[in-house]
């Protein structure tokens, strides 16, 4: 025997070898394949079956809001400092405490325009009998009437003079302008002031008002009377207010209009200057029928959602009407009692099987 018929017996027994190693997995594999293939019917349709939400359709209160935010504002708020220049002689409130309108808060020193005052005033008696004196010899022709309206022209001047004195006086008194809290002060008695000095802070917080924007889009729908709902940072609590006044323009910067809100705040527990959500209601529908946003679907110009029918899915066009965040009103196309597909809307095909997994219930 050759060398090279060695090798080619070496060769086949090799190749026999391998071939026996391989055979079961082989005979496996095509096993389970022939297996595959004998799958009941049955089995294939249990696969195909999708498992969906639903919600029953009912009756509700629809209700489309918007989120904004709001500063809270005081109702009126001045610095408060005096007319004239002088020095302070005497501050008569207590900071952080309630003072009512003309309530005196703080005096200038005043004493020359006292002594001014007193010197007219003691003019008044002699001036007085000279118009008195006039007057009578002017009945007797005794004198003529020029000489009359000299000494009434006279006795009008002291009287200006006496009330220009008094309004002087009057400037060298700081009343509050309005019932309100006052703040910390910023002078002291003895302090030279003048009309650019901030005494303190007046401010009414009895009621407060609530500033926001809305968008242009919202405009129309929000007017004085309006109702809207605010929440404080912090705080799970809603407050009520009511719009009173709305700017009467739209901004070019943002495209919003700029509108305010009173709330009472009879506690005075809102302070000025918190920061504020606010829930404004466009409109409300009561006795609406709305499904999930989601559930929706657009085809060929056509509003379709997927009713739940003897235990599969079916089309159905709508009509739809008011659309909020999460819902959208149905005008037509469904009635109380039908069962909406919710989730799996994607997969849905007329007539596919599906079984409810959960019965979503209205928000």
């Amino acid at each position: 025997m050759t060398k090279q018929v060695k090798w080619i017996l070496a060769g086949v027994i090799l190749l026999f070898v391998a071939g026996m190693i391989a055979y079961p997995g082989v005979k496996r594999h095509f096993r389970t394949d022939d297996a595959a293939e004998v799958v009941p019917s049955g089995a294939r349709q249990l696969r195909r079956m999708l498992n969906i939400n639903a919600m029953v359709m009912e009756t509700q209160t629809l209700t489309d809001k918007t989120i904004t935010t709001a500063d809270i504002i005081p109702d009126e708020e001045v610095n408060l400092s005096f007319e004239t220049s002088g020095k302070i002689v005497e501050i008569f409130f207590r900071e952080g405490s309630h003072v009512l309108k003309g309530e005196l808060l703080a005096k200038i020193n005043d004493q020359p325009l006292q002594a001014q005052l007193k010197k007219l005033e003691a003019q008044i008696p002699l001036a007085r009998d000279r118009v008195f004196r006039q007057r009578t010899l002017l009945d007797k022709d005794a004198v003529s009437q020029e000489a009359y309206e000299q000494v009434t022209t006279e006795f009008d001047k002291l009287m200006a003079d006496i009330d220009l004195v008094k309004a002087n006086i009057a400037q060298t008194e700081l009343r509050a302008p309005f019932d309100g809290i006052v703040g910390l002060r910023y002078v002291s008695e003895g302090a030279y002031t003048s009309p650019g000095t901030v005494i303190a802070r007046l401010t009414k917080i009895s009621p407060v008002k609530i500033e926001f924007s809305i968008p242009e889009k919202y405009s129309d729908d929000i007017g004085p009377g309006a109702g809207i709902v605010f929440r404080l940072t912090g705080s799970l609590r809603d407050y009520r207010a009511e719009v009173y006044a709305v700017e009467s323009e739209v901004t070019v910067e943002n495209r919003s209009q700029k509108a305010r809100a009173i709330y009472p705040n009879l506690d005075e527990s809102i302070k000025p200057g918190r920061y504020a959500a606010i829930e404004l209601t466009r409109a409300e529908i009561r006795n609406a029928l709305a499904i999930p946003s989601e559930s929706m679907i657009q085809e060929m110009g056509r509003s379709l959602v997927y009713l739940y029918r003897s235990g599969t899915a079916q089309p159905v066009e709508i009509v739809t009407g008011l659309r909020t965040e999460s819902q959208v009103q149905v005008v037509s196309g469904l009635h109380r009692g039908d069962t909406v597909i919710v989730s799996g809307i994607m997969q849905l095909r007329t007539g596919l099987s599906v079984t409810i997994d959960n019965i979503i219930a209205l928000p």
